[in-house]
């Protein structure tokens, strides 16, 4: 019972934070500056006719009630509601381009956690922190992702998993730095170091099993990551994930889009932050 009252708490809560998340964005898009305008209305392509339907809607959205329940109207349909820009189901816009964001998620969160545990582990064995090691992280935390990847492309080397690589080693490094330093500093690591133990021997028999509870909170740190990258990455190199449709929705001011985006988002993080513990719990009970 225990069990499936934590459970149930825990759905409360994630189902709360995404109202929130959607009642926010609504709000901030809302009132955001020239969201009631319309270049449409200017276009002389457009008849008299649009452009009163263009001003009708316009007014509509002027409601910030009519605007979420027009919002909520169409995730009870399952469709997220009708794109502005596209005229289609949000739902339709997203499940394909979900893939892509996945795979590039997973692939840069994967080379991410090596390139940073191998750098850690080297940088955190000496007794001191070392310039050469904490320079190169230091400076991709210092430059914008954006930045990055347009060097990328401007000097015809890398791509968007080598961007989101680095963008999320560097964060992750700090971490596994910190964390590895301070176990190499245990009295029994210690120990082990004086009676001649192998540094190979030390890091799969004693570092790694120490650390690797630990280690669960980096998921939720690297996602995190990954997901702040993610939209200049995709815009900058044109690939058709969620970012870059997050990104046109913003241009357009297309609201069904950026929320169900943004709803996505907020699950992944959610989920991401859920205790490893209870999860199991829940999976035995």
């Amino acid at each position: 019972m225990t069990c499936v009252a934590d459970m149930l708490r825990w759905i409360a809560r994630t189902l709360m934070i995404v109202m929130m998340v959607a009642v926010g964005s609504t709000v901030l898009v809302r009132f955001a500056p020239g969201y009631l305008s319309d270049a449409r209305e200017m276009d002389s392509r457009y008849g008299n006719t649009t452009r009163v339907e263009l001003a009708a809607e316009a007014a509509r959205s002027a409601s910030l009630a009519q605007m979420l329940s027009a919002e909520f109207g169409g995730w009870t349909r399952g469709n997220f509601g009708i794109s502005r820009q596209y005229d289609v189901p949000v739902l339709e816009l997203i499940a394909p381009r979900l893939a892509v964001t996945g795979g590039l998620l997973l692939r840069s969160i994967a080379f991410a956690w090596s390139l940073a545990l191998c750098a850690a582990l080297v940088s955190s064995a000496g007794r001191n922190p070392s310039l050469s090691w904490q320079a190169p992280s230091t400076l991709l935390l210092a430059v914008p992702t954006a930045a990055m990847a347009t060097l990328c492309i401007l000097s015809d080397c890398g791509g968007p998993t080598l961007v989101m690589t680095l963008v999320v080693a560097a964060r992750d490094f700090k971490f596994l730095d910190r964390m590895l330093r301070n176990a190499w500093r245990d009295p029994h690591l210690l120990q082990a170091r004086a009676q001649g133990l192998s540094t190979l021997r030390l890091v799969y028999a004693h570092i790694l099993p120490s650390v690797a509870p630990r280690l669960l909170a980096l998921a939720t740190l690297s996602i995190v990551n990954a997901l702040s990258a993610l939209v200049p990455v995709e815009v900058v190199f044109s690939v058709p994930g969620l970012g870059q449709l997050a990104w046109n929705a913003a241009m357009n001011r297309d609201l069904p889009v950026l929320l169900g985006v943004t709803m996505i988002m907020a699950v992944a993080v959610t989920f991401a932050g859920m205790n490893p513990d209870r999860a199991g719990e829940w999976q035995g009970a």
